[in-house]
């Protein structure tokens, strides 16, 4: 998905921005291209256009640009001819260049495109809100997607069947297309019109050009189309696809001589079966049985010294395609990842590891089996859009060794995740109302399991509202939650990081009697998205402190009460050196549910692309006073100082064969409580046109006042303590990417990740009376701190008595991994592919703090690898 999406917003950023400005749309004229039903034998899809059956119907030409110079004459001549038949759209697109040598045809796989391209958007529904887009570049490599919300969004992972083929010769390149009409969505009616937009990009001058005029402040994308008529007696098409699938593979790995589980090599075969099903002309079930995503790239590796949840972006087909209808953000207008659905709660690890005592070895599943899981989706006629997703995921047991007597212990219940999402579109979509409900039960039969919640049920209401032309919005959500459990389960959410009601001047008290757990939620937006250069809004939202989401969906925090507003200045057209230039202010704050402020913060950004086509990024932000409520781990919170950030990025010209980047960040807490230094360098190589070579390394730095440690009861006294931390973090995300045809492709990432944390300085938590940092801790002084190396244990004489008081273990460490994904893909007929995959994992850590990058690579490249070798297969039959 990740790199469908980046390709979109690259690509077409200019449809982006148009989703969010204004202008007076009764001035725009619009376009109408009439097309004809194909009277003769159709053409054949070779990219030639010499077929007889492009004798009928008409060329339309007539493009403007839209950036750089909006409504401008563009440099080069495109036109277009449509015609149709009971079963196919028949699209030629004629890209006429006066210098046919300077277009830049870059082969890459699907959705990656690179290059000129042109291609094709169609509103079939006719509701100005919703599009279906079909791409081509000069080199012949497909892209396309789905576009909801006037543009606003885009399911960049739609991937329909359908035919083209791109040819040239000494007047420019020419792109011919097949578009079955059981890819598109249309009313059952004898003649209809359809929105249409007819794009071309040309890459050497990075020049967009419109054949339906769009001003740079229209009221949105698809609401600007011109129009495609002509179309009689055509009937919507019911698809019934499916796809089964057939995977092996190997998993060789390091064998411990000690663990009976331990074994050289792993054999692995299954099958299963993924399906789309047209249910009406305007919902689809798609249905997946035993997935297998052996496919997807891995995770990046991270290191996560907080107490709070990392996010890791979805990238498993089933549940990214089409994910944009199952969104519920509970904060409107973005910024955060909390959301209602999370799909990655769906086949996750099992919650429990088993407690194993010495000589007790444990066989654990990495991941929870999905054993299906189904979606209904899609968007009728009357503006209804509908969501409804059901997985089932399977008990899973652990297997446990103790000198040859074995015994299974479950560590994940059979779990069912429902959730549904409808919005209504009114006033021509300029009024949304909408709707989820998420449902997560689990079967507990075993004591163990007995601290997860055995139901959890979350729901929103959302609206949205258009007005003055599209150029003001305002957005409302309410949400709610309810989970319900044993007394430890219940417990167990009052005391996880998102709460800490066990801390000092929480708003609320853990109550160990009770079972059940509700919470709420709210969030309000106003914004002016358009009507001229400027733009601005206020947003604020809370989170109660008994909100739970994370069953099914994802949120870091509750107890929350934040507000932020902006201003931005944008200058999308050529002058003086730039190429464009934006300016933006903002402000945030915010507080918890005893009224306490927890932090507040403003932001100045400068961001630029000059004519030269190199970008410049700028930001200022300083942070105020913070009140830390989660580095104790529950006990009282720490006040962070103020601190300023600065930072600035530069990008090379991304039309050239090497490109390169800067990132670099630099941050100072005014009391020294905290330094860091990020460094980020990106270089990009494309020696042919089917290779591009790129590498990222990435160093991080920071040294910080406040480490958490340790908590330890000193009588009846709970204390805690933390130390300073140096930390260093190196890693390095390299890719080669290989398209040997549009359609069969070779990709390999590898990243090297190192990381070490230094611990030093140890101090006891006493609490913040002012503003002075350092007077929060009691620092230990060397006399009272003794180290055994043997046992790897500090030991600490609090009140100097010459006797430990307590003790913690050496909180040094350093971590080693490399993790890689080489992926060769064939798409052999359309919807039906190969994978050849071999993924690499090397993984290690000692109590070593110190950081030394010879020394850890030397380590990193003794580590003996995890390999895995996969073959998968899938024919698309389609009925």
């Amino acid at each position: 998905m990740t790199l469908k999406y980046i390709s979109f917003q690259l690509l077409l950023v200019s449809m982006l921005l148009v989703s969010s400005v204004s202008y007076s749309q009764d001035s725009t004229k619009f376009k109408d291209y009439k097309t004809q039903r194909l009277t003769g034998l159709p053409p054949d899809i070779d990219g030639k256009l010499d077929d007889k059956a492009w004798t009928e119907g008409k060329w339309e030409g007539d493009f403007v640009q839209f950036q750089p110079y909006n409504g401008k004459k563009p440099t080069q001549n495109t036109d277009f001819k449509i015609l149709y038949d009971n079963n196919f759209l028949y699209v030629a697109i004629r890209c006429f260049d006066t210098d046919p040598q300077k277009i830049v045809k870059r082969l890459s796989r699907r959705d990656n495109i690179d290059g000129d391209w042109a291609g094709i958007s169609i509103d079939s529904y006719f509701d100005k809100r919703t599009a279906f887009g079909f791409i081509v570049s000069a080199s012949g490599v497909k892209l396309d997607g789905k576009f909801t919300n006037d543009g606003g969004n885009i399911d960049a992972t739609w991937n329909p069947v359908w035919y083209v083929k791109t040819s040239e010769d000494s007047k420019g390149w020419y792109a011919e297309m097949k578009i079955p009409l059981s890819q598109l969505r249309f009313a059952n009616k004898k003649e209809m019109t359809w929105g249409m937009e007819v794009a071309r990009f040309i890459f050497r001058n990075q020049e967009q050009d419109f054949w339906q005029p769009i001003p740079r402040d229209a009221p949105g994308f698809v609401s600007s189309y011109g129009y495609l008529s002509g179309l009689d007696g055509i009937k919507p098409k019911k698809e019934k696809a499916f796809m089964p699938y057939l995977m092996s593979s190997l998993e060789t790995a390091p064998v411990d001589g000690t663990d009976p589980f331990s074994k050289p090599r792993y054999f692995k075969s299954t099958a299963g079966l993924d399906g789309k099903i047209a249910v009406t002309n305007d919902l689809t079930l798609n249905f997946t049985i035993n997935p297998d995503f052996g496919q997807v790239e891995a995770d990046p590796s991270e290191v996560n010294l907080s107490a709070l949840e990392l996010y890791f972006q979805e990238q498993r087909p089933f549940f990214v395609a089409g994910s944009n209808i199952f969104s519920f953000p509970i904060i409107m207008g973005g910024g955060t990842r909390n959301n209602l659905f999370y799909s990655r709660r769906i086949g996750r690890p099992p919650h429990y590891y088993p407690d194993l005592t010495d000589n007790e070895y444990a066989q654990v599943p990495t991941a929870t089996r999905i054993l299906g899981a189904f979606k209904l989706s899609g968007k009728t006629q009357k503006g209804w859009s509908i969501g409804v997703m059901e997985s089932l995921t399977s008990k899973e047991v652990a297997t446990i060794d103790s000198l040859g007597k074995q015994w299974k212990q479950p560590v994940e219940p059979l779990t069912n995740y429902f959730n549904a999402r409808v919005q209504k579109d009114m006033r021509g979509g300029n009024t949304i109302l909408g709707g989820m409900i998420t449902a997560t039960n689990r079967i507990i039969h075993d004591s163990t399991l007995l601290f997860l919640p055995k139901s959890a049920y979350t729901g929103g209401l959302d609206f949205q509202n258009y007005w003055k032309k599209r150029t003001l919005h305002f957005a409302a959500t309410l949400i709610g939650s309810n989970v319900s459990g044993t007394k430890e389960s219940i417990t167990d959410l009052q005391e996880a990081p998102q709460r800490y009601y066990q801390r000092i001047r929480a708003p609320r008290h853990v109550d160990s009697t009770l079972t059940m757990l509700s919470g709420t939620g709210a969030s309000v937006l106003f914004e002016k998205i358009g009507g001229g250069h400027w733009y601005y809004g206020a947003r604020a939202n809370m989170q109660s402190p008994g909100l739970s989401l994370n069953d099914q969906g994802y949120m870091q925090l509750a107890d929350i009460i934040q507000h932020s507003t902006w201003v931005r200045y944008s200058i999308w057209e050529p002058f003086s050196i730039f190429r464009t230039f934006a300016v933006s202010a903002s402000e945030s704050s915010g507080w918890d549910f005893t009224g306490q402020n927890t932090y507040s913060g403003q932001n100045l950004y400068f961001g630029m692309q000059f004519k030269n086509y190199w970008y410049l990024d700028l930001n200022i932000q300083h942070s105020g006073y913070e009140l830390e409520r989660h580095e104790l781990r529950g006990g009282p919170a720490l006040l962070l100082p103020p601190g300023m950030e600065y930072y600035f990025a530069v990008n090379s010209d991304q039309r050239k064969k090497f490109t390169f980047g800067v990132q670099y960040s630099y941050y100072k807490g005014l009391q020294y409580e905290k330094l860091a230094h990020y460094y980020n360098f990106s270089f990009g190589y494309q020696p042919f046109a089917n290779l591009k070579l790129s590498l990222s390394p990435t160093i991080y730095q920071e040294n910080r006042g406040v480490a958490y440690i340790d908590a330890t009861s000193l009588g009846s006294d709970q204390s805690y303590i933390v130390s300073n931390l140096s930390q260093m973090q190196f890693s390095a995300d390299i890719r080669i990417n290989v398209s040997f045809t549009p359609n069969l492709s070779l990709e390999y990432w590898g990243q090297p990740f190192l990381f070490s944390a230094d611990y030093s300085g140890f101090k006891k938590v006493l609490g913040f009376k002012d503003r002075n940092f350092a007077s929060q801790f009691k620092i230990f002084n060397p006399s009272q701190i003794s180290y055994d190396s043997n046992a790897g244990e500090y030991y600490i004489d609090d009140t100097n008595n010459g006797m430990s008081d307590f003790s913690f273990a050496n909180p040094d460490f350093s971590v080693f991994n490399f993790r890689s994904n080489m992926v060769l893909r064939w798409e052999f007929v359309p919807g039906s592919t190969v994978y050849l995959v071999w993924s690499q994992n090397k993984a290690d850590s000692n109590s070593d703090g110190n950081f030394v990058l010879t020394q850890n690579l030397e380590r990193l490249g003794s580590i003996k690898p995890t390999n895995i070798f996969l073959i998968k297969f899938s024919y698309r039959f389609s009925i």
